[in-house]
């Protein structure tokens, strides 16, 4: 179960079917979709830098976070992955600056958190390789042509 929370100070409108889409081949590709619950927030940058500030130590906006979970879901009953947050400012402005659509940046970024919730990790040259190549394949079955940035 894929719960989508928009932030109602962004100026509409906000595409979800590319993120629902995006969210549901990143969950596919290592579990069932409807055995798992995660939220994605689309938010702006002064939220996801607080986040960021408060959690990983950095005062500044990101493109996207994700904070994994691993509990169940009381009401759901299911496994609880976590939460992927998104700046739409830092997606809006990576898309311009990359010469492709919102659409695809919101994808990429999407598959890039769930990936996270799901263990993977970019820390390591090793854990980096695994990730962008499982990213990549993704992206593929979304017809997005993006690759992770060093990919």
């Amino acid at each position: 179960m894929i719960h989508l929370q928009i932030d109602e100070r962004l100026p509409p409108p906000v595409e979800t079917g590319p993120i629902q889409r995006a969210a549901a081949a990143a969950l596919a590709h290592r579990s069932d979709p409807d055995q798992v619950a995660v939220t994605i927030v689309v938010t702006g940058d002064d939220c996801i830098q607080s986040l960021n500030r408060q959690f990983m130590g950095i005062d500044a906006p990101t493109d996207v976070l994700a904070f994994p979970s691993g509990e169940i879901d009381p009401d759901l009953q299911m496994a609880y992955l976590g939460d992927v947050v998104i700046s739409y400012p830092r997606a809006q402005a990576q898309s311009a600056r990359g010469g492709h659509s919102l659409q695809q940046e919101l994808e990429l970024l999407t598959v890039h958190g769930i990936l996270h919730l799901l263990g993977y990790d970019h820390a390591t040259p090793e854990e980096k390789a695994r990730m962008w190549a499982v990213q990549t394949e993704i992206l593929t079955v979304l017809e997005n042509p993006l690759l992770p940035e060093g990919g």
